[in-house]
């Protein structure tokens, strides 16, 4: 059973997608990660890791010396439950409309029409 996700700020997302890419990895190796793209301090990955444990978003092992910290969910699951909740509250539940603002806010390459379609051909082939 799927809890409500406790929907993450932009800097806990960072660290996610970090986690996502390496795996499991200590504090020192989140920060080495972000700080390449953003100036970040270690007391303040340490300290969002430490709200994102409270949080219930990741979950840290103890067993070694430096703590290593997880995703507690998959990026699927946690992009499924953002764009749901995105989708209820702003799109009434309209997929459609969801899909319309999406293409109209930016340029859209042909490989990633045809990719939509064939994923749209995809979806519709598994609910029948």
């Amino acid at each position: 059973m799927n809890q409500p996700l406790q929907k993450p700020t932009t800097s806990e997302l960072e660290i996610l997608r970090v986690l996502w890419a390496r795996g499991p990895s200590t504090v020192r190796e989140v920060h080495q990660e972000l700080r390449e793209r953003k100036s970040l301090g270690y007391t303040t990955v340490l300290k969002l890791l430490q709200i994102m444990t409270a949080k219930g978003t990741v979950r840290r092992n103890e067993e070694q010396r430096a703590h290593v910290y997880q995703a507690c969910q998959p990026a699927t699951e946690t992009k499924r439950q953002l764009v749901g909740d995105v989708l209820q509250r702003v799109f009434e539940g309209s997929a459609s409309e969801l899909m319309i603002h999406a293409l109209e806010g930016r340029r859209t390459s042909q490989k990633e029409l045809d990719e939509l379609r064939r994923l749209l051909d995809e979806y519709e082939g598994r609910s029948r």
